[in-house]
């Protein structure tokens, strides 16, 4: 049964801008795991990767409806790819629903499913 659904859409040039200024951004919605795998990328590869992630989680939080705050930090949410390199969502280090993460020039937007 699905219990929730969310989806959110983030301006490619919006992230890039904050990121070249500092840090912060990143550090604040990635995790650990997704910070090391955003370092190994090229810096246009780079604003897609924190982007995509961005509008994932923002996604989840509305799929779960908590948004993004004290009950539900950037930092609960994880997005890994399987052995195929297919997004999968985690909060809390459960696996938990469906992600799908898609970029244009301009935007990244992500759909999140969440099932009981």
């Amino acid at each position: 049964m699905i219990i929730g659904i969310g989806l959110d859409i983030v301006e490619l040039g919006r992230i890039r801008r904050i990121d070249a200024k500092s840090p912060k951004l990143r550090e604040r919605v990635l995790t650990a795991r997704e910070l090391a795998e955003y370092e190994d990328l090229s810096s246009a590869r780079k604003t897609e990767f924190l982007a995509g992630r961005f509008a994932a989680k923002e996604a989840f939080g509305k799929a779960n409806g908590t948004g993004i705050g004290a009950s539900c930090s950037f930092q609960d949410i994880e997005i890994r790819k399987d052995e195929k390199g297919k997004p999968c969502l985690f909060y809390q280090q459960q696996e938990t629903g469906l992600v799908s993460i898609t970029h244009t020039k301009e935007y990244a937007a992500a759909q999140v499913l969440l099932q009981s």
